[in-house]
Formats: structure tokens, sequence, C-alpha cells
């Protein structure tokens, strides 16, 4: 493989693995977690009411850990997307990187391996810990994270140097544009999806983003002061601290869909446009590539929609979502095969 045909090949693959993984994280992991988050929140209001300020503590650590075990699979979700991403950009670029081929091949193995080492990091993080380390706030798997991202920032910067250098470019510099359906296509439905993810970001800025901050304040101690007054002086118009509990993971769970939905409108938009660069190199019948372009469209609309929709519909659009993110997913290992076969064939990617 050249340098260019590595990194799409790599780029399209980080971005299946990355997928998948946000697919089983919020099947198996992300509601349960969520769910665990409200008993122990609703666990600390009796243990505030009881007066035991060792189980409110110890209650309010094991929240910490359930956030820490949701964060760190999240991080590991977005990094590794966003490592193809940023791998397919590269290959773009290649042409214009006065370098020789081979060090142009070393420096695209050693972004991979620290976009493949830096997530797989992260994610041990929650479950390693600080054992054995030989620091006292950081562990082994956040020190690995730290030299995955090292090999990535060497490699971006001996890419820069090559793009800044006059003179040795490839001649391939003059590539005709792609004008085929399936490029176009993906260029307009591109643009169109991060136009909307753009206006639904800011219309939800606008008019939610603030209101819901407050409330998270609001709700907390609402919470700690209905648990003491039930405890010491009920009245009839007192708040029911569950009732709070329940009305704070609301506030949560409405934040959370309209943020997720924006960020992936985006994603797919930034996903559809880099494709387009792509299809000039995926060596598959037109129609073919006609399909999978439609499905990853479907797909990057489908996901998105029913994300906002899971609040009112519940597990049912939960489900459509995952739907639309294995749509997206086919799609992309389509016109990967399509990568693959242009390589073997010789078509000097």
């Amino acid at each position: 493989m050249t340098s260019r045909t590595f990194l799409i090949v790599s780029g399209i693959s980080l971005i299946v693995v990355g997928m998948i993984f946000g697919d089983v994280f919020a099947v198996f992991v992300l509601h349960q977690n969520a769910n665990r988050i409200g008993e122990t929140l609703t666990a600390v209001t009796d243990a505030i009411a009881s007066k035991d300020s060792v189980a409110a503590n110890s209650l309010f650590s094991k929240i910490g850990g359930l956030l820490e075990n949701r964060g760190t699979k999240v991080d590991t979700h977005v990094h590794v997307i966003d490592f193809g991403y940023l791998a397919l950009l590269l290959a773009f670029l290649q042409p214009h990187i006065a370098i020789g081929e081979r060090a142009r091949k070393r420096l695209a193995v050693l972004f991979i391996a620290g976009a493949v080492i830096l997530p797989v990091s992260v994610f041990a993080i929650h479950y390693v810990g600080l054992s054995y380390s030989p620091f006292e706030a950081i562990g082994w798997a956040s020190i690995f994270a730290d030299l995955g991202g090292l090999l990535v920032i060497v490699a971006v910067v001996g890419f820069l140097i090559g793009l800044c250098r006059v003179g040795g470019a490839s001649k391939t510099n003059e590539e005709t544009p792609d004008r085929s359906w399936a490029s176009r296509v993906l260029l307009s439905g591109g643009t169109f999806l991060i136009l909307a993810g753009f206006l639904h970001g800011a219309y939800y800025a606008v008019f939610n983003l603030q209101a819901h901050e407050s409330q998270y304040q609001v709700a907390l101690e609402t919470m700690i002061n209905a648990s003491v007054a039930q405890q010491n002086k009920p009245t009839p118009d007192m708040k029911d601290p569950y009732s709070v509990v329940e009305g704070y993971g609301l506030i949560q769970a409405e934040k959370a869909v309209n943020i997720a939905a924006h960020s992936h409108i985006i994603e797919f938009g930034l996903l559809a446009i880099l494709l387009a660069f792509v299809q000039k190199y995926v060596f598959l019948a037109e129609a073919w590539k006609k399909r999978w372009v439609v499905l990853l469209l479907i797909g990057s609309v489908v996901l998105p929609a029913f994300v906002l929709l899971e609040l009112s519909l519940g597990l049912v659009a939960g489900g459509i979502a995952d739907a639309g993110g294995l749509m997206v997913i086919i799609a992309l290992v389509g016109m990967l095969v399509g990568v693959l076969r242009n390589n073997r064939r010789g078509a000097g990617v």
C-alpha cells in the first residue's frame, strides 16, 4: 500500500470500529449506567434524611465512579472516530507532502499506532486506575494514553513539515477533481447535514442550554433541602425529594439527547464530505457506489433524528437510532471493500 491507501483504509476502519463501539456502548452501558446514577441519587436522599454523612459520601463516590465509567467510554468512542476523520484528511494531503514515500509510510504507521493506543488506553483508565502506578495521581492507562497522543502529534508534525517544504511534492497534485454522482451527492448531503447541525445547536443554545444549566444546581439543592426538611419538620407544601431526583434525571436526559443529536449530525456531515473525495478510489460498479451513498446519508439522518425522539418514544426511538447507525456502518464497510479492491488491482491510489 502507498501511504495514501494505508491512511484511507485505516481511517475508514477506525470510523467503523468507533461506531460499532458506540452502538454497543449505547445498548449495553449507557442506559444502565444512567439508571444506576438515578438509583444512587435516590439512596443519597435517604442518607441525607437519616443524617448519615458516611453513607452519603460513599454514595457520591459511587456516582463519581459511574460518571468516570461513562466518560472514558464516550472519550474512547469520540477519539477513535475523530482519528479516523484525521486519517482521511491526511490521506488527501499526501500528494502535497514533500517528503519521500518511505518516510510518509512511516509517519502514517506512527499516526495509526498512536490513534489505536490512545483510545484503548482511555478505555482502560476506569479498570486500571492507579494500580502499580509510579505516580500519585496518574495511572498506567493514562500514561499510555498520553504516549499514544504523543505519537499522533509527532506524526502530524512530520506531515506538516513535509507540507511546508517546497519542491518535492508529488506530481499527482494535478489530479482532476471527482465529478461523479456519488461524490457530488456526498458533498451536498454533507454540507446540508453540517448546516442542520449548526442550526439545531444554535437553537438549543439560545432557548434551552442556559435553563438546563441553572436547573441542575436548583435541583440538587432542592433535593438536599427536601431530604433534610422531610426528616425534621414535614409540611404539606414540601417537595418530595424523590420526585426532585426524577426531575433532575429528566433534565440530564434532555440535555444529553440534544448534545448527542447535535454532535452526531455534524460529524456525519463531515464524514460525508471526506468520503466524497474517497469515491474515485472505490473500485465498485456505479450502481453499488450510489447504494452505499444513499444508505449512508439515510442513516446519517435517522440516527440523530431518533436520538432526539428518545425522550418521547423511549426504547423504540433508541432502536431505530441504532438501526441508523448500522446503516452508516454497512455503507462504510462497502466503501472500504471498494478501496481494498482498488489497491489490489494496482490502481495507484
